[in-house]
C-alpha cells in the first residue's frame, strides 16, 4: 500500500482498507512512543499554525521528535511573514526549502488543498476552519478501535456542534466506511452540514435528534464536542446554544458500564471534571493516541515504515 508523499487532506480520500492498514501502522508506534527511535533522522516537519493549537501542533512535533526528527514552525500568523501580507502559497513555497513535510493549520476552508497544489513536498492538513480534521478522525478510530476492540457494530453518538466542529465532519465521514449506527445530536441551529450529512447517510444507518434522552442506554461511544464560540459571527446565536449539554455523573447512572466517552478538546463545560475520574473518561487517552497515530502517519509519508 502506497502512502509516501502522500498528502493527507481529507478522510474522504482514503478507503477504508488504507484506514485499517494505518491504524494497523499505529499499533506499531506504540513502542516506539514509549522510547525513541532513528527512523526519520535527518528530516524536518514544518508546523504551519494560523490559529491556536496546543494539542495538534504539539502532538506532531513530539512525533516528530520520537521518530528521531526535528520541527520548526510557528503557533500563530503574528509571528509568520503573513502580517506582513504574504500569502498563504508564498509562505508555502518558501517554507517547503526548510522542511521534508508540512503540517498545517489554516482558519480558511480549502486552505490545505490549496497548499498542496503549490507544494513539493507533502502537506497534512491539520484542521482548515470549519471543515475537516482528518489526523484527529485517525485518531479517533484508533481510540475506538482500542478500547471497544472493534468498530464495526458499535452505536456511536457525536454530540454538540455538529456545524462547525471540523472533527465530527472526519469522523462522520470515516465512520460512513464501518458497520455502526450514528447519532447525530446537536440544537437545531448546529446540525451537521448537509453535504457531510448526505454522504454518511447514503453509507451507513444515521439518526438525527436535539437531545440525548432516551438514547444513553444503548451508545457505545459517546463523543462530545463543545460549542464553538470563535465560529459564530453573532453572538446572540451563540448564546442559545452554549451549554446545550453537559455530561455529569448523574446523566451516567443509566449508561452501559463500558460506555466510552471522548472529546477532542478543549472542553468548556460539556463534560464535568467529575467525569474525568469514571472508567468511561477516555478524552485524556485520545490525546497519548494522537502522537502515536501522528508518529504512524509521518512515518508512512516519508516511507520509513510500510
Amino acid at each position: 500500500m502506497e502512502f509516501k508523499r502522500r498528502d493527507i487532506i481529507s478522510i474522504k480520500d482514503f478507503t477504508r482498507k488504507e484506514i485499517d492498514y494505518i491504524l494497523e501502522t499505529a499499533e506499531t508506534m506504540e513502542p516506539l512512543a514509549k522510547t525513541s527511535s532513528n527512523i526519520l533522522h535527518g528530516k524536518m516537519l514544518a508546523t504551519l499554525f494560523f490559529e491556536p493549537s496546543t494539542r495538534t501542533r504539539l502532538s506532531f512535533e513530539a512525533a516528530m521528535h520520537k521518530l528521531g526528527g526535528s520541527a520548526i514552525g510557528f503557533a500563530e500568523p503574528g509571528m509568520a511573514s503573513v502580517k506582513k501580507g504574504e500569502n498563504l502559497a508564498d509562505t508555502i513555497r518558501v517554507v517547503e526549502n526548510y522542511a521534508d513535510i508540512i503540517a498545517l493549520r489554516h482558519p480558511l476552508e480549502g486552505a490545505a488543498r490549496l497548499a498542496a497544489e503549490f507544494a513539493q513536498i507533502p502537506i497534512i492538513n491539520a484542521g482548515s476552519g470549519a471543515e475537516e480534521h482528518p489526523t484527529q478522525a485517525l485518531l479517533d478510530l484508533y481510540t475506538i478501535l482500542k478500547e471497544k476492540d472493534q468498530i464495526d457494530g458499535l452505536n456511536i453518538a457525536l454530540t454538540g456542534d455538529l456545524r462547525y466542529g471540523r472533527t465530527v465532519h472526519s469522523l462522520a465521514y470515516a465512520l460512513s466506511l464501518y458497520d455502526v449506527k450514528l447519532h447525530l445530536i446537536s440544537p437545531e441551529l448546529l446540525q451537521m452540514r448537509r453535504e457531510v450529512l448526505d454522504t454518511v447517510k447514503a453509507k451507513i444507518q444515521v439518526v438525527e435528534k436535539k437531545g440525548l434522552d432516551g438514547i444513553l442506554s444503548e451508545i457505545d461511544v459517546l463523543y462530545m464536542t463543545r460549542i464553538q464560540k470563535e465560529r459564530f459571527a453573532d453572538m446572540a446565536e451563540y448564546a442559545k446554544v452554549k451549554g446545550a449539554y453537559k455530561i455529569d455523573c448523574n446523566v451516567l447512572n443509566n449508561v452501559k458500564k463500558d460506555l466510552v466517552i471522548m472529546h477532542p478538546l478543549p472542553r468548556i463545560d460539556e463534560i464535568a471534571n467529575e467525569v474525568d475520574a469514571t472508567p468511561h473518561a477516555r478524552y485524556f487517552q485520545q490525546v497519548w493516541n494522537g502522537i502515536v497515530m501522528r508518529m504512524a502517519l509521518l512515518a508512512l509519508i516519508m516511507g520509513a515504515t510500510g
